[in-house]
C-alpha cells in the first residue's frame, strides 16, 4: 500500500468516530449568575432579528440546522432547556462556547450581532 494511502486511511478511521458522535446537552454548562443576569440591549427589537437571522446562518445552522431543529452535532435550539434560560446565560454561552461539547466560542463577533443571534433564537420558539 502506498505510503499517502496509508496515512489517508489512518487518518479516516480516526477521524469519522469523533465526527459520528451525537452531541447531548451538556448540564454541567451553565453561565456564571453575574453573566445570566445581562440584559439584551436589543431586547424588544424584532427589526433587528432579520439581521440575528443571517448571522445564525452564516455562524450556527451549519450544526444547530438553517431552522435550529439541532443535527447530531449540536441541541435543537426551540427546546425548553435552551428556551427557558436567560438573555444573558444564551449571551455567555454564545460567547464562550464549550469545548467539551464542540461549541466554538463567537466572542470574535461584535457583541450587538451576539445579541442579534440571541433575538434570533428566541424567534425560533414561536416558529414551531
Amino acid at each position: 500500500m502506498k505510503p499517502n494511502l496509508l496515512i489517508a486511511c489512518v487518518i479516516t478511521a480516526c477521524v469519522v468516530p469523533v465526527l459520528a458522535q451525537v452531541r447531548e446537552h451538556d448540564p454541567e454548562w451553565i453561565a456564571p449568575p453575574t453573566a445570566s443576569t445581562r440584559a439584551n440591549p436589543l431586547a424588544n427589537r424584532s427589526d433587528l432579528v432579520a439581521g440575528g437571522d443571517k448571522i445564525y446562518r452564516s455562524r450556527c445552522a451549519s450544526c444547530h440546522a438553517d431552522d435550529g431543529s439541532g443535527t447530531s452535532r449540536a441541541p435543537r435550539l426551540s427546546e425548553p432547556v435552551v428556551q427557558t434560560q436567560s438573555d444573558g446565560a444564551l449571551f455567555w454561552k454564545v460567547s464562550s462556547g464549550n469545548s467539551h461539547a464542540g461549541m466554538p466560542a463567537f466572542s470574535f463577533l461584535p457583541e450587538l450581532q451576539r445579541w442579534q443571534v440571541i433575538l434570533h433564537i428566541r424567534a425560533l420558539k414561536t416558529t414551531e
